[in-house]
């Protein structure tokens, strides 16, 4: 097989950050420490190849010791000090001695495959050279933390690209950029709020829904929607229960999904707050919510999904179904969250809602686009929903960490040069998960998902964990999925931006000789 060819990146930090900064930077560099000016300018401007090929090639050299010993098992780990439940779900086996790209060797002395791309955190792997940057703007005196009333250059520079971005619009057309951060008009995207978990970027779309509603503090102005009982409406499960969707750990969003229901059974009894599920693609439940509950004394106060639902068996929302339910929002003066933290950077336009031609309200976007190198999500908005709420009090403490910023600005430029690639290869690893579905159509009831984040549906839970086991064993780092009771038993997969055709087909041969043993018995 041939070599996936990849484009080139190649960039220095004077690139990506600007001369006229990077300039200022190393003079202020040299003031702090007596070092040349001239010797720390030339450090800003030395391009990096972003993903070189002897790094990919080292990658491949790599794949047929997958699931091999490289080393005796480790027997000093620590224990930890940690809950029960984190203690019992611990794999002390599969811990990371050391990674690189798509690898991690464990503990207990065998070499994975990071099949999840450590739970969408990796998009492009362990130790992308691109990320190299990252340590070229320290030795420059770059910090990451700063304050929020100090956001950085970096941090305000990424800012403009993410809006960029997530409005289409390209790289070169600076009027209309400029045009449209300086827009007004309600339904422009065109804010962003620095975060550093996607469970924080959607409570704080979820405390601007609420805040039309309620006043967060005593001297705010009567909010337009008070008097009414707020209903946010999710995507359930098939059954039409609420505990489908996934949007973040908070108490609020949890209970989105059905978790604290004596708490949500209280606030319902009080008038307070409403929860209402609409089952995934389905257009009557659609219509039936808005027609029952944005009327009289409740109002829906926003409308919350997912595209690709990780958490329940990797269900894909169809553009059908998104689209009906935006235009009822719109009509319904609704505002939407489209909750892309799993899926961001996986996009060939790194977000899946532009894909699908839709125009969210909110848009949550996190742990892929700053590749693992930092936790650091970021809430787009539009204007119309810049409500004043305060800075410190509701909606940030921290999260303007410039190194953070510029991780994403590197995964994006790489991501964005190689959308055409990597679109294709999701695309045949998908399909490649299909002929294996059809090939043990006995075990395996189907594929679901989008490219890179795609999930196998088994024909039971027992037969989906006896076959991540003994994909484990093999050395794919994959799980069943197992903690929600009513999901499709599921073995989900998120393959690295990175990987290309070689390790696509790597996976799906791996799957499909160890479904033949399972069939036959071995």
């Amino acid at each position: 097989m041939a070599q996936t060819q990849f484009e080139t990146v190649v960039a220095s930090l004077a690139e990506l950050c600007g001369e006229v900064y990077t300039d200022a930077v190393c003079n202020a560099r040299a003031f702090l420490t007596g070092e040349a000016a001239s010797t720390l300018r030339q450090l800003a401007r030395e391009p990096i190849d972003f993903y070189p090929r002897r790094f990919q090639d080292r990658l491949l050299a790599l794949l047929p010791r997958v699931g091999q010993a490289f080393a005796p098992a480790w027997a000093g780990s620590a224990h930890g000090a940690t809950t029960e439940t984190f203690r019992e779900a611990t794999k002390r086996e599969m811990a990371p001695l050391s990674t690189f790209g798509w690898y991690r060797c464990g503990e207990g002395g065998r070499l994975y495959f990071a099949l999840k791309s450590e739970h969408y955190h990796a998009a492009l792997g362990h130790g992308f050279p691109g990320y190299d940057l990252l340590e070229r703007a320290r030795r420059l005196g770059i910090p990451n933390a700063t304050h929020n009333n100090t956001r950085g250059h970096i941090t305000r520079l990424l800012e403009e690209e993410l809006v960029r971005t997530a409005n289409g619009l390209a790289p070169e057309n600076a009027a209309g950029l400029n045009a449209l951060l300086a827009s007004r008009e309600p339904e422009a995207l065109n804010r962003v709020l620095n975060l550093e978990t996607g469970s924080l970027a959607v409570e704080a779309a979820l405390k601007m829904i609420l805040a039309r509603f309620y006043r967060m503090q005593a001297d705010r102005p009567a909010p337009p929607c008070a008097g009414r009982t707020p209903v946010i409406l999710v995507v359930g499960d098939n059954e039409g229960h609420i505990g489908a969707n996934y949007h973040g750990t908070t108490i609020l969003t949890q209970v989105l999904r059905g978790m604290w229901s004596e708490l949500r059974n209280s606030l319902e009894d009080a008038g307070a707050l409403q929860v209402r599920a609409v089952r995934p693609n389905n257009m009557g439940d659609l219509e039936a919510a808005f027609a029952q509950y944005d009327t009289g004394a409740t109002k829906i106060a926003g409308f919350f999904h997912e595209i690709v639902m990780m958490n329940y068996g990797a269900l894909l929302l169809t553009p059908e179904f998104l689209q009906r339910a935006y235009a009822l929002c719109q009509a319904h003066d609704v505002p939407v969250v489209a909750d892309e933290i799993q899926s961001c950077a996986w996009g060939p336009d790194l977000y899946l809602f532009r894909e699908y031609g839709l125009r969210p309200s909110f848009v949550a976007l996190g742990k892929g686009l700053p590749g693992g190198e930092y936790p650091a999500s970021r809430l787009l908005f539009a204007a119309g929903m810049d409500n004043g709420l305060p800075q410190f009090g509701a909606l940030v403490t921290n999260g303007q960490e410039e190194l953070a910023s510029l991780a994403y600005l590197v995964t994006m430029r790489w991501a964005q040069a190689n959308a055409r690639v990597t679109r294709a290869i999701g695309e045949a690893y998908a399909a490649g998960l299909r002929d294996v579905a059809r090939r043990f159509s006995g075990v395996v009831t189907g594929v679901a998902g989008w490219g890179h984040l795609s999930a196998l549906l088994l024909r039971d839970l027992e037969t989906a964990k006896r076959l991540a086991a003994r994909l484990v064993a093999g050395g794919l780092d994959i799980s069943a999925q197992t903690y929600k009771a009513d999901c499709p038993p599921a073995l989900l997969t998120k393959l690295p931006l990175t990987a290309g055709y070689e390790a696509a087909e790597f996976v799906v041969d791996r799957m499909a000789e160890t479904l033949s043993e399972m069939v036959q018995g071995r």
